[in-house]
C-alpha cells in the first residue's frame, strides 16, 4: 500500500462514519509519512492507544472495500503489532511525538527523530529486515552511538550484544561511517 494515499481515503471513510482516532505510528507507515521512505507498505503499526473496536473493524470493512476494487490490503493492515514496544522506549518519548498527519477523522503523530531511530535500529537488530529502512534515516555516528546501549538492552540473549554491536558496525559501514 501506499501509506499517504490509502491514509487519506482511510480518513475520509472514518469521516463518513463520524468515527475518529488519533494514534501514534511507527515502522514503514511513518517512515513514509514524515518522506524518508517511498516504498510502500504493507500495514501501519500503531503503537498506541490500542485500537478501539469500532476502528479496527471500520478498518477491516475497508480493506474489504479496497480488494473489492482490485487493490492489495490485508484484513489487519491497521495494526497494533508494536505496542508492547512503549514499555521499552526512553522515557518521556511521548514529550517527543511529531505529528505526522491530520485529517478530518484521523491524526497521526510518530516517535520523535531519536526515538524512532532506536524503534527502527532494534527491529534491524532482531529481524535483519529493517536494513534500507536505517540507512534511508540516515543516522550519524553520534546517533548510532547513542542508540547502541538502548538496543542492546531490548534483549537478554547473552550473545545480543555482540550481534547488536555487529550489526550496528555493518550498518555504520553502509552509511560510510568507516570502523
Amino acid at each position: 500500500m501506499k501509506p499517504k494515499e490509502m491514509l487519506m481515503e482511510f480518513d475520509q471513510y472514518l469521516a463518513v462514519r463520524q468515527l475518529h482516532f488519533e494514534a501514534v505510528v511507527i515502522g514503514g507507515s511513518a517512515l513514509a509519512l514524515l518522506g524518508t521512505i517511498t516504498r510502500e507498505t504493507q500495514d501501519c503499526d500503531v503503537l498506541d492507544p490500542d485500537i478501539p473496536d469500532e476502528v479496527a473493524k471500520a478498518a477491516q470493512e475497508f480493506s474489504h472495500e479496497v480488494r473489492q476494487k482490485g487493490r492489495e490490503l490485508k484484513n489487519e493492515w491497521l495494526n497494533n503489532g508494536p505496542a508492547s514496544l512503549k514499555d521499552v522506549l526512553p522515557k518521556e518519548w511521548r514529550s517527543r511525538l511529531e505529528k505526522l498527519y491530520r485529517g478530518q477523522a484521523l491524526t497521526l503523530h510518530t516517535l520523535g527523530r531519536s526515538d524512532l531511530l532506536k524503534s527502527k535500529l532494534f527491529a534491524y537488530c532482531d529481524r535483519g529486515q529493517d536494513l534500507l529502512d536505517c540507512i534511508a534515516l540516515k543516522p550519524s555516528q553520534a546517533e548510532l552511538r547513542d542508540a547502541l546501549d538502548w538496543v542492546k538492552a531490548q534483549d537478554t540473549n547473552p550473545g545480543w550484544p555482540a550481534h547488536v554491536e555487529k550489526s550496528m558496525a555493518r550498518l555504520a559501514g553502509r552509511l560510510g561511517h568507516g570502523p
